[in-house]
């Protein structure tokens, strides 16, 4: 089974590259790395020690992403490519809305046009926005988002659920709630350009002496010890899941939405010192104000995605903590 991954030389994208080479499957590459490396692409065939093909195109590009698709004829799509920075979203909104919904809008158009039925994409948390309890479950309604990216992921949601139609497509939504960690190998991981958005490549920044300080935005919530609480997942736990969820949708026309995470939430200061434990460094930490937006707590009920797609994630905190400050450490 041939599948075209867009986004698939970026963080997450890399990871499900590798799961789906070490299951059997063909993999095609389609990325314009502006927030990814080509040299992950080689990074990949040393994992695996097997081939894959790869495109240097924009998914927004009809023109390009029509290309691809009459050159290798995929049977599914993992669609991941797109702008993710949060607040990079809330000040250049136009950006993110064009670029997530045109690369969508192409991606769906081109599988319509070449008869390609399986759709997984790579959607998020944010979409629930502030609900009123928890964890939270995929029946839940969308939230009010507090930011562009978190809207364009809601609107993706919806672009998908009515191009399915009766019989168009047979498609897997997976919410993911907050990745972290890094494949074994040392040689795949999560690089952010400048300072990091997100709390662990922030924590390593800081363990490897990028950064000399890390700022706890809030240590007020309504929490187990003030800071915020979050559901992290191994990467590559997060990119087994995908694999899982090809399969569903083999069996499974309509929409399916599933819920990536642990079931268990972990404070900001519960990942520091778990961090500093497991890698014997020193994490420095200031607090500092609330950020705007930023909810106290947000963890997953993943039972949906350990019934029918027979996943669930396996790897600890521990595990997270270490791979994500190996990884750092190769980049020094």
């Amino acid at each position: 089974m041939r599948v075209l991954l867009t986004g698939g030389a970026g963080y997450i994208g890399s990871h499900i590259a590798v799961e789906l080479l070490d299951s059997g499957y063909e993999v095609i590459i389609v990325d314009n790395y502006s927030n990814s490396h080509p040299g992950t692409i080689e990074n990949i065939r040393k994992i695996t020690g097997k081939e894959l093909i790869s495109y240097e195109v924009d998914v927004a590009d009809a023109a390009g992403v029509g290309r691809i698709f009459r050159e290798n004829t995929p049977d599914a799509v993992i669609h991941l490519a797109g702008y993710k920075a949060v607040g990079e979203s809330v000040s250049e909104p136009l950006k993110y809305y064009k670029n997530n919904l045109y690369c969508t809008i192409t991606l769906l158009e081109a599988m319509e046009k070449h008869g390609v039925k399986q759709l997984i994409f790579s959607s998020s948390a944010t979409v629930y926005g502030e609900q009123d309890r928890l964890p939270y479950t995929e029946d839940m309604r969308h939230g009010v988002s507090t930011n562009p990216y978190g809207s364009t992921k809601q609107m993706i949601e919806r672009i998908i659920m009515d191009a399915a139609g009766p019989g168009a497509l047979s498609a897997v939504i997976l919410r993911y709630f907050n990745p972290v960690g890094a494949h074994r190998s040392g040689l795949i991981g999560e690089s952010p350009r400048g300072i990091p958005n997100n709390l662990m490549p922030y924590v390593t920044q800081v363990a490897t002496g990028k950064l000399p300080e890390l700022n706890v935005f809030g240590n007020d919530y309504p929490t187990k010890d003030g800071t915020g609480v979050r559901d992290y997942i191994h990467v590559v736990d997060l990119a087994k899941g995908h694999v899982s969820a090809l399969k569903h949708t083999a069996a499974h026309p309509g929409v399916s939405v599933f819920n990536l995470g642990t079931g268990r939430g972990y404070s900001v200061l519960e990942i520091i010192n778990a961090f500093e434990r497991v890698n014997g460094v020193a994490v420095p930490y200031k607090i500092a104000p609330r950020r705007a937006g930023d909810l106290p707590e947000c963890y997953a009920d993943p039972s949906k995605a350990s019934l029918l797609l027979g996943w669930k994630a396996e790897l600890s905190l521990d595990d997270m903590c270490r791979d994500s400050y190996a990884y750092a450490r190769t980049e020094l």
